[in-house]
């Protein structure tokens, strides 16, 4: 039902990884430096590679999601259906997604090879409080990626709420099949549709 988003690009939103040590750098300097720990990680461990699941959900939990505003990008996703939530909805909506872009990115960590990842230098004023950092994934025999990362400036230090994936936004990929369910069968269907999913993908883990 819904759009598929490039594994290969999912792989790449592990270059978005923020240390806590870290959160004063500059958004690109803080991409660019975590890119290098986190692909020489992949490249080290065999199990990562050969898809051992615990592993990569574990490595998704502390080391990528928590940097991630899930509330924003959901309602990015479900778009003018949200102000008809209720908090309780929202919260769910909120939790199912994240859920499905865990399983999804999961599953696509172990498919990296031997791309490497371009950050390219980032103008940014003092008083930003939101900004892109632009990238390009390089990979053997194929023809460059750029992703785009949109980061925003919280209390806690820089949040991704979107990825744009050679000028498509990740977010907006779901829009439309969240709308059309919505419209179909409601808030509640759409997270059941959700939850449906997750229920299946992590029967087949």
């Amino acid at each position: 039902m819904y759009k598929k988003v490039s594994l290969l690009a999912l792989v790449v939103l592990s270059a978005s990884l923020f240390t806590l040590s870290a959160r004063a750098e500059a958004p690109d300097e803080l991409v660019r430096r975590s890119t290098n720990d986190i692909l020489a990680a992949i490249k080290a461990d065999k199990d990562l590679q050969a898809g051992n699941q615990a592993k990569i959900e574990k490595l998704a939990e502390e080391k990528v999601l928590p940097y991630f505003n899930f509330a924003r990008m959901t309602q990015l996703a479900v778009g003018r259906n949200w102000r008809d939530a209720s908090d309780a909805q929202k919260k769910s909506l909120t939790d199912e997604f994240r859920n499905l872009l865990v399983r999804t990115y999961s599953t696509s960590l172990s498919q990296y090879r031997n791309q490497t990842i371009e950050v390219k230098p980032l103008k940014i004023a003092a008083a930003d409080t939101e900004v892109v950092v632009k990238t390009q994934v390089n990979q053997p025999g194929g023809q460059p990626i750029p992703i785009d990362y949109s980061l925003e400036k919280a209390a806690n230090g820089w949040k991704v709420y979107d990825v744009l994936i050679d000028g498509v936004s990740l977010v907006t990929n779901y829009r439309s099949s969240f709308n059309t369910e919505i419209q179909k069968s409601g808030i509640d269907g759409l997270i059941k549709s959700l939850a449906d999913r997750n229920a299946k993908n992590a029967a087949k883990k």
